[in-house]
């Protein structure tokens, strides 16, 4: 995919993980130094936690490294960047924040995400209840969908001005995750590997 095997691809899942079928997977298989951010519980997240689990993965990773972040996994990102190290941060070219959900997660748009069994009871989200509003220490790409269930476009352009984050128009994509039908999402990989060889 791309002719820098330098950089190691880190994606960061959202809530649920990703799936087969989401972007990420496609891209996990395709470039060879992709590694993916595991978390404890993929279903009931509390920020401090899922910022460690992203911490260890940085950690594991010896050289410079490019974060690909779908859905709340942007927010964890967003959180790790901004509490990281000179030297942590030295490691990152950059940052693809994709579809962050508006901030608080609402129940009904917890419940209406599908993600838990039926009855579960919701998560919390402790943690992620407010939006960091600081510059990111690191060159970043927002790309938001204009008919995202999970966050206003014009809120998604907010949270890119906050974070100092080039906005990017994803059109009309739903929460492009998993259902989103995007394959392996050549726009998306072109936008990541502008990020690669800054």
């Amino acid at each position: 995919m791309w002719d820098d095997d330098d950089v190691t691809l880190l994606t960061v899942p959202g809530w649920g993980n990703s799936g087969d079928t989401h972007w990420h997977g496609y891209w996990e298989k395709t470039y060879p130094l992709a590694r993916r951010a595991e978390q404890r519980d993929w279903l009931y997240p509390t920020r401090d936690e899922w910022v460690a689990g992203l911490d260890a993965a940085i950690a594991a990773i010896p050289g410079k490294l490019v974060i690909a972040a779908h859905s709340l996994g942007c927010h964890t990102a967003v959180a790790w960047l901004l509490q990281a190290s000179l030297q942590q941060q030295s490691k990152v070219k950059g940052a693809l924040l994709v579809a962050p959900p508006a901030i608080p997660l609402t129940d009904e748009r917890a419940r209406a995400s599908g993600e838990l069994p039926a009855g579960a009871p919701l998560p919390t989200f402790a943690g992620f209840e407010t939006l960091p509003e600081r510059k990111l220490p690191v060159p970043a790409l927002l790309v938001a969908s204009r008919d995202d269930p999970f966050c206003e476009f014009e809120e998604a352009r907010r949270m890119a001005a906050l974070w100092g984050a080039e906005f990017i128009d994803g059109g009309m994509a739903g929460h492009m995750g998993s259902h989103a039908g995007l394959g392996s999402w050549a726009a998306g990989q072109r936008l990541l590997q502008r990020l690669i060889l800054a």
